[in-house]
């Protein structure tokens, strides 16, 4: 979806810092819905009688903790030009789709053993944060680039990157409430292989498509 962050983030150019901001924020708002994104957030969200607040609040740690590794990578970017070494970025995504593997099996294993039919155990602010921490690393430099590319006063690029971070961490937590909702019930228990499978196959494509494979 990076053309569509172009076209949105091409708006800005030479705009106001409320417009660079605003277009910060929509962008921050779309980061939340790729499929790496969903991927995670459906595993993650998927089970019986999730209370939607909780899911929510999840997805908002899960967000804060993309936002910071967000914002680490892309500051040097926006301040000083500098980009993580390409073995580094692919390393992130590989990373990024090997997580998405992970709470692929996981979700399989719950659903297997029957635990998706309990009332689901949401997972600790803890341990969402460090997922989130993990998943921000990976792509990170190309959002600085888009940033850089609209923006080209520095201090309002990093006025940017933290609204984008920040619109980021709002937006997974909609996304995981409103998954929250959706995937609650009987009826998500039929599904859940099928989420599962599909969640794997493209962990397995994410992977190695980072490493060049």
């Amino acid at each position: 979806m990076f053309g569509l962050d172009h076209a949105i983030a091409g708006l800005s150019g030479g705009g106001t810092l409320l417009v660079v901001l605003a277009i910060s924020l929509l962008l921050g708002l779309r980061h939340a819905s790729d499929p790496d994104h969903l991927a995670a957030v459906t595993t993650l969200a998927t089970g019986k009688e999730v209370p939607v607040r909780a899911a929510a609040r999840l997805g908002f740690v899960w967000g804060c903790g993309h936002a910071t590794s967000l914002f680490l990578v892309g500051l040097p970017v926006v301040l000083w030009r500098v980009y993580l070494p390409h073995r580094i970025q692919a390393g992130a995504e590989a990373l990024v789709g090997l997580m998405i593997v992970a709470l692929a099996v996981w979700l399989l294993v719950r659903w297997r053993s029957g635990a998706l039919t309990r009332r689901a155990r949401i997972r600790s602010g803890r341990t969402a944060y460090c997922i989130g921490l993990v998943h921000g690393a990976g792509g990170s430099a190309g959002i600085g680039i888009l940033l850089l590319a609209a923006i080209p006063q520095r201090s309002v690029a990093l006025a940017g990157l933290v609204v984008f971070a920040a619109g980021t961490a709002v937006s997974m937590a909609v996304l995981s409430g409103g998954f929250g909702r959706a995937l609650s019930g009987a009826w998500s228990i039929r599904i859940a292989p099928v989420l599962g499978v599909v969640s794997l196959v493209f962990g397995v494509w994410y992977t190695g498509a980072a490493l060049g494979l």
